[in-house]
């Protein structure tokens, strides 16, 4: 519904075509009883029709935010401007007859799950949901394939609440995942064979550290709305914020306990690495006790004076040779008697 969209309006009053909507990823509607319909994004959409859209912009295209920036949304003025914003910071804000605001989600790569964060802005009428992205996420491309499964949606809040669930959902694989990979490494931290481990649990902690980010952003936005209650929206529009706070609540717990966990085995990896230099130096250590007497003595007889003794002995070699020897064995004695060597 726009400037460009009022004259779309009238125009499908007189029968005419209604235009097609720049920028659009995909497009649903909702009908009455709750089935999905997928929408084609290169034919015009009816936007008169009374059932819900879902329609999902691509931010990257310049089209859409022109026809966002002139739609009549029928919503405030602040949530057009954070639809068409870049702010990274999660933020869900209410008016009477609208929800707009900012979620943090992971992006997507092709059909993989990355660690990489990025941000979902919405705008939520009665009728509409119109969301859009910087780059291709995981929560919406999920929400998005469960309607084209068939999946009944009771609303427009409803809808939004899949997608919230959604992200929690692909944070859970993700922390799965990171479970996983940590009951690896214990294994091996435990067995003693954790080389090469270091660089893999810092990657680990990177993630359960940015996970923890995102969700403890995501979190405080639904108990802000819950405490700020939702009895003065619409009822279509009313989230079960508390709901989507336990639940982001649990999962968080979940990534904060990995993410010390992951500190754990890092501290017991820098203590297994110190070990080994310390018994590396006590290695080098008792060979430099031990061979420094014979180097003495090879010392003093390669000096080049008069009187050095067995100068004029012919066994004057195996003499120096058993010195050699008993020098080396009476540091050994020494060494073992004090407690250097066990």
């Amino acid at each position: 519904m726009s400037s460009e969209f009022s004259s779309v309006l009238l125009a499908a009053d007189r029968g005419a075509v209604p235009e097609i909507i720049p920028g659009l990823v995909w497009a649903f509607r909702i009908h009455s009883n709750g089935t999905p319909e997928a929408l084609p994004v290169d034919a015009a959409i009816d936007m008169v029709h009374g059932d819900l859209l879902w329609l999902h912009f691509n931010l990257t295209d310049s089209r859409a935010l022109q026809w966002l920036a002139h739609a009549e949304l029928h919503a405030p003025e602040q949530g057009r401007a954070l639809l068409l914003s870049k702010d990274t910071y999660q933020q869900l804000h209410s008016a009477a007859d609208s929800v707009y605001g900012v979620i943090s989600d992971l992006l997507r790569d092709i059909d993989e799950v990355t660690e990489e964060t990025g941000y979902l802005r919405f705008l939520m009428t009665e009728r509409f949901l119109i969301s859009g992205r910087h780059h291709a996420l995981c929560a919406v491309d999920a929400t998005r394939r469960s309607l084209e499964g068939g999946r009944r949606v009771d609303g427009v809040a409803a809808l939004l609440e899949t997608i919230i669930e959604n992200v929690a959902d692909t944070m859970d694989n993700v922390a799965d995942r990171i479970a996983v990979a940590l009951d690896e490494i214990e294994e091996q931290v435990l067995s003693g064979n954790s080389k090469d481990m270091l660089a893999r649990l810092g990657r680990l902690r990177r993630t359960c550290v940015r996970l923890h980010r995102q969700l403890s952003g995501l979190r405080i936005v639904f108990h802000r709305l819950e405490h700020k209650g939702v009895d003065g929206l619409k009822p279509a529009l009313q989230l079960r914020a508390g709901k989507l706070a336990q639940r982001l609540d649990g999962l968080d717990h979940r990534v904060v306990e990995m993410r010390e966990r992951s500190r754990l085995l890092q501290e017991e990896l820098h203590l297994q690495i110190e070990e080994q230099g310390n018994d590396s130096l006590r290695v080098l250590s008792v060979l430099t006790a031990l061979l420094l007497p014979p180097t003495l003595i090879t010392g003093v007889f390669g000096m080049n004076t008069k009187g050095l003794p067995f100068t004029d002995n012919e066994n004057a070699f195996l003499w120096a040779a058993l010195l050699l020897v008993l020098s080396s064995a009476s540091a050994y004695l020494v060494m073992k008697r004090i407690g250097l060597i066990r």
